[in-house]
């Protein structure tokens, strides 16, 4: 596949790949492809939140309960 940039987004795109460790462009617009389907996935999940059925309210003792199930784990 290639694209075709302007000069203006070509040294864009070239300073991005020098300043932030690239090897090459094409690396650089992998990460950017990936971040997008990354966030693409997170508004997928939020909007099948938003759209399901309501739960109890969470409260002190569902986080206190999540934090001890986190720990034990952590320990075993």
């Amino acid at each position: 596949m290639n694209i075709s940039l302007p000069d203006t987004l070509k040294s864009f795109v070239d300073e991005q790949v020098v300043g932030r460790g690239y090897g090459t462009s094409s690396e650089y617009v992998r990460e950017l492809i990936r971040n997008d389907q990354d966030r693409q996935r997170l508004r997928g999940l939020l909007l099948e939140g938003a759209a399901s059925a309501p739960t109890a309210p969470v409260d002190r003792t569902y986080f206190d309960g999540l934090r001890e199930r986190v720990r034990s784990r952590k320990a075993g």
